[in-house]
């Protein structure tokens, strides 16, 4: 049988490394800030698939290059570059984000070790993971609404349950950036860590999850997901649809344009 870490050997944009029954996916774009680029997106759904799909994993490490964990989308390549010439922007062409899918899918368990900024898509992506542990650095932060957006599927589906919905609804309406500190009072993660324990953290954390019976801990998983949440694919296809309307709204352009220009946004309400 090919292994996980074969069939990952060509990726670019992810590490995916495989020790003791944990997989670790790291998003390696740290120019970037790990901002997903189309490429990015895809790798990312393929590296929690294949961790899905192998029978030797049994918990599962989302990470990202220092300095941060991830920055969302890449604005100036999937919202204000020129569109690849056999994909439009991810929102219009799907019924939900494949990656979303991929992680929300995954039935081993899955923590995020946020080691820097999880904005945007990046928080959302912390929000699909089971357990969330932070470096003293992380910061989080819904900034849909700066872009003239909604966010995806984690704000509304992960987010209110996670941290209860005034609490959901101020970060969402706000678009306000919170720090490590915050995020373990209101519950968002479970232990913030000095920096250069963050990983071994994770990991000691993987390692106990993946020394249990698998099958019960799936089945475990799988309880939660049912009881605790709701559907994902109903709610992100309401998410998505609506994204798709206000991607045509001149507060959108204005979003995009007022990041790409460093400035601050003057929105219309159009």
């Amino acid at each position: 049988m090919v292994s996980l870490i074969e069939k990952s050997t060509g990726f670019e944009h992810t590490i995916v490394t495989l020790e003791d029954h944990v997989a670790t996916i790291t998003l390696n774009r740290p120019h970037r800030r790990n901002a997903l680029n189309f490429p990015a997106y895809d790798e990312l759904e393929q590296s929690l698939r294949l961790a899905a799909a192998d029978p030797d994993v049994r918990c599962v490490i989302i990470t990202g290059a220092d300095p941060s964990f991830c920055s969302g989308d890449d604005v100036g390549e999937i919202m204000a570059g020129p569109k690849p010439v056999s994909r439009q922007p991810m929102p219009v062409t799907f019924t939900v984000t494949p990656a979303a899918i991929a992680a929300l899918d995954l039935d081993k368990p899955l923590i995020a070790a946020v080691n820097g900024a999880a904005v945007g898509w990046g928080m959302e992506l912390a929000l699909f993971a089971d357990i969330r542990i932070a470096s003293e650095k992380a910061k989080f932060g819904e900034l849909f609404v700066k872009r003239g957006l909604v966010c995806d599927v984690g704000g509304f589906y992960r987010l209110p349950a996670v941290v209860g919905p005034a609490k959901a609804a101020e970060l969402l309406f706000t678009g306000d950036i919170i720090d490590a500190a915050e995020a373990l009072r209101i519950g968002l993660v479970t232990q913030v860590t000095p920096h250069d324990q963050l990983l071994a953290t994770a990991k000691v954390m993987a390692g106990k999850i993946a020394a249990n019976p698998p099958l019960a801990v799936r089945h475990l998983k799988a309880g939660l997901s049912k009881y605790a949440y709701g559907d994902p694919r109903e709610i992100g296809a309401w998410a998505i649809e609506k994204i798709r309307l206000l991607m045509q709204t001149e507060d959108h352009k204005e979003g995009v344009a007022s990041f790409m220009e460093k400035r601050e946004p003057v929105f219309q309400g159009r």
